[in-house]
């Protein structure tokens, strides 16, 4: 990176776990940075520590990526603010526990809001001016669930992380020649709030501890990947080894042996937007 002209990233998510350690790292290497999420106290007391720690411009904008009007008030407010963004990290994101049909279709609205259109937006507003300047990179944070069967009481959370991967390769491809960088990350258990949002911090707390990866971690190994310039990236050993032994497996017996652990992870019938 030119130490004379430095990059800056837009960080979504940015006020705990994973958001907030890619924040925290990118600092770290000189990014300028822009983080978005709903808790703009959160946000504040992250900016003013980085700016103070690593003597960047760290600015905050807050909003709720579950307004459908949420990605174009952001370039609107990055526009006024002339902030030019080269690194995007597409990483809000939360679980919807209970079986589809017994959650209000509202709070499927909001979620696929978040996880699906909210990302894709903001790559397809961003990427124009990244190709113009011949650099630019985008980080969507996908998960070892979008690569393995859907398990139940989960139901649209394999399917949005999916289509973060499939997405990320295709604009891998499409945006390579030009200079544009795509990496679909895909973290398992980490150590987070996530859990706590979802409620499900009591069940998936009886998991082995081997399972599980910190947030530092997931996001180091994210930023090298994207580095190498891999276009999917799976995060820990344990990880990639679950991905290869579920993809070797016949279908029937892959869903089955997900089936018998989706009690795992299935809490009550409703949740709230984090």
């Amino acid at each position: 990176m030119d130490d004379a002209n430095p990059r800056r990233a837009l960080v979504t998510g940015a006020s705990a776990g994973i958001g907030e350690a890619f924040a925290r790292q990118l600092a770290s290497c000189g990014y300028r940075l822009v983080l978005t999420a709903r808790r703009e106290d959160r946000l504040q007391t992250l900016a003013e520590e980085l700016s103070r720690r690593h003597h960047v411009d760290v600015q905050v904008i807050a909003l709720d990526l579950a307004d459908p009007e949420a990605p174009a008030k952001l370039m609107a407010e990055l526009a006024r603010r002339d902030l030019c963004i080269d690194m995007l990290v597409n990483n809000a994101g939360y679980g919807v526990p209970g079986h589809f049909d017994a959650v209000p279709w509202s709070t499927h609205a909001q979620f696929l809001q978040v996880m699906v259109t909210a990302p894709t937006e903001l790559a397809h507003r961003l990427l124009p001016a990244m190709r113009a300047r011949g650099y630019g990179y985008i980080v969507n944070v996908a998960s070892l669930a979008g690569l393995m069967p859907g398990t139940a009481g989960q139901s649209l959370y394999a399917a949005a992380k999916s289509y973060l991967i499939k997405f990320s390769q295709s604009l891998s491809l499409e945006n390579l020649p030009a200079g544009v960088h795509v990496t679909a990350v895909c973290p398992g258990l980490t150590y987070s709030e996530f859990h706590d949002v979802t409620g499900s911090r009591s069940l998936v707390s009886r998991l082995p501890r081997w399972l599980w990866m910190d947030a530092d971690t997931v996001v180091r190994q994210s930023l090298a990947a994207v580095g190498h310039g891999d276009a999917v990236y799976v995060n820990g050993w344990v990880n990639h080894l679950i991905k290869i032994v579920f993809k070797m497996l016949p279908d029937r017996m892959a869903l089955r042996m997900v089936g018998r652990r989706s009690a795992d992870f299935r809490i009550q019938e409703t949740a709230t937007h984090p």
